[in-house]
């Protein structure tokens, strides 16, 4: 497994390894996930030797990428995301293949589909338009993964997945959890958008199912917890769980935009406002996999496991 260390690769590796899975970690630098085996391989990309990480390996779980940031600092962000991304994984299912591995699962983003839906929800059949580097070099390295799969026999299991939140959480959901955590009146009262989200419980669930449902090879999955939320019920939801009064106050949602574009911050604007719904519906009929956890639950959770331990 790749990015065994960070978010949610470390709730994979605890999950695999309760199951009875021997997992081995192939890590960047020296710091070890909470179980199992540990080969470093220094940086992830075009050159990258994997022959010690996949000896006697079964499956690989590709989650490690260079992650999309709102301001990258690169002075050529599109080459910097393929060398990771895309050049990355094809070194590695090259790599797999070559070693024997039958499954290889790759961890990519929903970000291939689009930036926001309008008029129905994204669906796998739908087709791909990525936006920014990240997305590009995403969608460049499911291509990639396909090739490998028609000239070597490897079983590929492609995840699209949306937001993915739970305790420890970064980014903007970080950042809203610390608004709500100091009582910052926040503008949402009237925001009537709908996200779909994953909580990291499902998502691991997902994962597990897909090292090994004979009808997941060779396919694409959007996953969700199936229940699509306004911003302003994210912020209830966390406020609840926190055991803090909810905020909110209307704003124009014109202006609010206008000033946001205006500022730079176009991309959070879409992402606090937009909408962007995804269908599950092949997921859970191909594979009968169903969310052991509700978003509204799973939220609370969070809010709660926030107040307790204020993760920045």
């Amino acid at each position: 497994m790749t990015g065994a260390t960070g978010f949610v690769g470390s709730a994979v590796c605890s999950a695999l390894a309760s199951e009875g899975w021997v997992v081995r970690a192939a890590v960047r630098t020296n710091v070890s996930p909470t179980s199992g085996e540990v080969v470093g391989v220094g940086h992830i990309g075009s050159t990258t030797q994997w022959g010690g990480a996949l000896k006697d390996v079964d499956v690989v779980v590709h989650l490690a990428a260079r992650v999309h940031v709102m301001q990258d600092s690169s002075n050529d962000p599109l080459t910097d995301f393929r060398d990771v991304n895309t050049l990355g994984t094809a070194r590695l299912a090259r790599a797999a293949a070559a070693a024997g591995a039958q499954r290889f699962v790759f961890m990519s983003s929903i970000k291939v589909n689009g930036e926001a839906t309008e008029v129905r929800p994204f669906a796998e059949s739908d087709a791909a338009r990525p936006e920014d580097p990240y997305a590009v070099s995403k969608w460049e390295a499911e291509k990639m993964l396909w090739e490998i799969s028609e000239r070597t026999g490897l079983q590929v299991v492609v995840i699209r997945p949306p937001l993915i939140y739970g305790p420890g959480v970064k980014g903007n959901l970080a950042r809203l959890l610390r608004l709500v955590d100091k009582g910052m009146p926040l503008p949402f009262a009237n925001c009537g958008n709908r996200r779909s989200l994953l909580s990291l419980d499902n998502l691991v669930g997902f994962v597990g199912l897909s090292l090994q449902h004979p009808r997941a090879a060779g396919e694409t999955f959007l996953v969700c917890d199936g229940e699509d939320v306004s911003t302003a019920e994210i912020v209830r939801y966390l406020a609840a769980g926190m055991k803090k009064k909810c905020r909110l106050f209307p704003v124009p949602r014109g202006l609010l935009g206008k000033a946001m574009v205006a500022s730079g911050q176009g991309a959070l604007w879409q992402r606090l406002w937009g909408s962007l719904q995804i269908d599950s519906a092949k997921a859970r009929q191909r594979l009968e996999w169903s969310p052991t956890q509700q978003l509204p639950e799973a939220m609370f959770k969070l809010g709660a496991a926030y107040r307790q331990s204020r993760w920045r």
